[in-house]
């Protein structure tokens, strides 16, 4: 006789999907073969990603993308993550200062090519080629690029204390004038942004060439550069953006990961840094998908799974149970393709969340939360070495 397990497992298989798909002919639409071709291994994550994806939309969630790795000298930005903002779809950007440093070559005339890794480093370095796995550009491309964002930098507006989106969005704004003065076809993702009204967040805004220029020119122009960037007041930023969506809008929100680094966990402790530390409640993000080559088992933050980022706050119970994916890849290889299918989708066109504009908005109402709390707060600042023995 059969266990209540061993039936239980039967019943589940037998009402499990089938892995029968049907022969491809060449004129399937990229959503059909997602839905009948990927039927296991990296392919069903893939398919599964999709319809996680999908069903963001569907539910008008907010999304949250964040990007990690040289995406934007890979073009990824250009293919698919503007297509995407202007479609309505992202909502808020976390990224390494790095992707949109490179991304400006462009704008000012400098191009990327393709290279062979295997040619020699040692040469590249004599011949001025500066190397990005199979990628390359000029030297000189990095240091107009400097001159560009020091002389952008210098401009008034920027002698202030700041957060990374307000940081962003002004950078934004020069940059699309600077792209509509010369003419540029393809636009950049930081002008994109501004444009759109995403959020750009910098978790690590030190570690990236745009940052650099600021500690040049504190060093040369002293106390008359008053460029200051408001840690504090990021993070803080960051959870009131998810505080906001959570409470406006379509109170759903999704974070779709590519890659993992900075990024990713800088997003994500917006929701912990809500319910553990200002006893905000919340309940973490609703959709999780992340694409990652890292494996999950060497305890790194970058391959940390849904299940493990729940244990922490960071996404919810749907989230673990039906709402995550992680996708074993490497981004360039799938992205375009999903991409593709989301964009040939009704509910991919939207109307843009407008984040950035919100962004005032959401502080003043995570202040009114964290006031409520203020008594039960203040006690954590308490703190007695007998009480830890």
């Amino acid at each position: 006789m059969a266990t209540k397990t061993q039936t239980h497992l039967r019943k589940g298989y037998s009402s499990a999907r089938k892995v029968d798909p049907r022969p491809i002919t060449g004129k399937e639409t990229a959503v059909e073969l997602l839905e009948t071709a990927f039927g296991a291994y990296v392919g069903r994550q893939e398919r599964t990603a999709f319809e996680l994806m999908r069903r963001t939309l569907d539910e008008n969630a907010s999304v949250f993308m964040t990007l990690s790795g040289a995406m934007t000298p890979a073009g990824l930005h250009s293919s698919c993550l503007i297509p995407m903002v202007e479609a309505g779809m992202i909502s808020c950007l976390t990224t390494t200062g790095a992707n949109l440093y490179h991304d400006a070559h462009r704008v000012i005339g400098h191009g990327i090519r393709e290279v062979n890794p295997n040619a020699g480093d040692l040469q590249y370095r004599l011949a001025r080629v500066i190397r990005i796995y199979d990628l390359g550009f000029w030297e000189e491309a990095l240091l107009d690029t400097d001159r560009l964002f020091s002389a952008i930098i210098r401009g008034p507006e920027f002698q202030k204390k700041m957060t990374t989106p307000e940081f962003h969005y002004l950078l934004g704004k020069h940059i699309n004038d600077i792209e509509i003065e010369l003419g540029v076809k393809q636009p950049s993702l930081l002008a994109t942004c501004y444009r759109y009204g995403v959020p750009i967040f910098v978790g690590a805004v030190q570690d990236g060439s745009i940052f650099l220029n600021v500690v040049k020119l504190k060093r040369l122009l002293g106390d008359a550069f008053k460029f200051e960037l408001d840690i504090a007041a990021d993070v803080y930023a960051m959870a009131a953006v998810q505080h906001y969506c959570r409470h406006h809008d379509s109170k759903r929100m999704a974070i779709w990961i590519l890659g993992g680094g900075v990024p990713k966990n800088y997003t994500l402790q917006g929701e912990p840094l809500l319910d553990q530390i200002l006893n905000v409640p919340t309940q973490g993000f609703d959709i999780d998908v992340q694409f990652c080559v890292d494996p999950v088992d060497n305890g790194a933050l970058s391959s940390c799974p849904a299940g493990e980022g729940h244990t922490w706050g960071k996404v919810s119970v749907d989230a673990v149970e039906t709402g995550s994916v992680y996708v074993h890849c490497d981004v360039t290889a799938v992205f375009p393709w999903l991409t593709h299918a989301l964009l040939s989708l009704k509910s991919s066109r939207r109307k843009p969340f407008r984040l950035m504009d919100k962004l005032e908005a959401s502080v003043r109402l995570l202040d009114k939360e964290v006031e409520k709390q203020r008594k039960g707060l203040m006690k954590t600042l308490q703190w007695d070495v007998s009480e830890a023995k």
